[in-house]
């Protein structure tokens, strides 16, 4: 005997059969990527900080994921000519990017036009890691602390002869540090010949250590692990100056969501593997691996604060 079919049998099982087949294009995207190279863009020069982050990034999602990963460096304008570049890519994965996090907190009040949309035209994947900078001035600066130096840089400018300092170019992290710095304290530089500056501290501790440059404070909340006796310029008497760098991890707008989550777990997996954790150690720089609705808070809120420093410091650019 055969039984009679229900009229709504033929419906209920269309539906199921689309809502399977919804289900599993975004699925399938993430079980088939990546399955080619993929292009991680930083917008810097070639051996500096966020090229050695991109590379000891890229090298281990290459290992997990199976594929290649290769660092494209698109350097200039202050980080936006590669950023513009992730922005216009193929939302598909197979075009990321890894840049400053200045480029989407401080430019967009630095310039006045952008080629990008820093909160439209990215899927933001991490904040990969963090970091500090060291204040150091010359051995002929007659100062040993961050209090000494401010002491010495509002006398230097009530005798009309302001300390020079070097920048790196306008817009740059030391540059924004040392402006964002004299605004807490309020003593006057200039740019010019070196006498004083904020610098990466990997790169200075052998200059340091040498006494060809006095370390007087870290810009971040915590101590340096490189310069444990360096006091933070926080706990020595400006307690609003917490100062960090930070390297993300984006995508152009639009990447499928199944692709994204499996980039935020990689990324957090590279991250926690021992060696890379002491390679980025050994360049004063924190694995942070913070993902989802945190970085985007981050970068609003760094966003409205520095914009406070550009406006203060009278920072613009065309």
């Amino acid at each position: 005997m055969i039984a009679k079919r229900s009229p709504f049998a033929g419906i209920l099982i269309a539906s199921m059969t689309l809502g399977c087949g919804a289900l599993s294009v975004g699925e399938v995207a993430a079980q088939q990527y990546p399955n080619r190279l993929v292009k991680l863009i930083q917008p810097n020069v070639a051996g500096g900080p966020t090229d050695i982050v991109a590379r000891a990034l890229a090298n281990k999602l290459s290992i997990s994921l199976k594929q290649p990963f290769i660092i494209e460096n698109h350097s200039g304008a202050g980080g936006n000519i590669g950023t513009e570049a992730i922005a216009k890519a193929a939302p598909d994965g197979y075009t990321l990017g890894l840049v400053l996090g200045t480029t989407l907190t401080v430019n967009p009040g630095l310039f006045k036009k952008l080629p990008f949309d820093p909160d439209k035209d990215f899927r933001l994947i991490s904040i990969v890691t963090t970091s500090g900078n060291m204040l150091v001035v010359h051995p002929s600066v007659p100062v040993n602390s961050v209090e000494e130096f401010v002491a010495f840089a509002k006398a230097a400018a009530a005798r009309k002869e302001p300390i020079t300092y070097a920048s790196g170019g306008t817009g740059t992290p030391g540059h924004l540090m040392m402006e964002n710095f004299r605004l807490h304290a309020g003593f006057d530089l200039v740019g010019g010949q070196v006498k004083v500056g904020f610098v990466a501290s990997a790169g200075m501790m052998d200059h340091v250590q040498a006494g060809r440059l006095k370390a007087l404070g870290v810009s971040q909340g915590n101590r340096s692990p490189l310069a444990p006796d360096v006091p933070t310029i926080s706990e020595v008497g400006y307690p609003g100056f917490k100062v960090q760098t930070y390297f993300v991890m984006l995508a152009p707008a639009g990447l499928p969501e199944p692709i994204a989550g499996l980039l935020e777990r990689e990324a957090q997996a590279a991250l926690r593997l021992p060696d890379v954790i002491e390679r980025l150690r050994a360049m004063d720089t924190t694995p942070a691996g913070i993902i989802g609705p945190e970085v985007r808070a981050r970068l609003q809120a760094d966003r409205l604060e520095w914009a406070k420093v550009v406006a203060a410091a009278n920072m613009r650019l065309d």
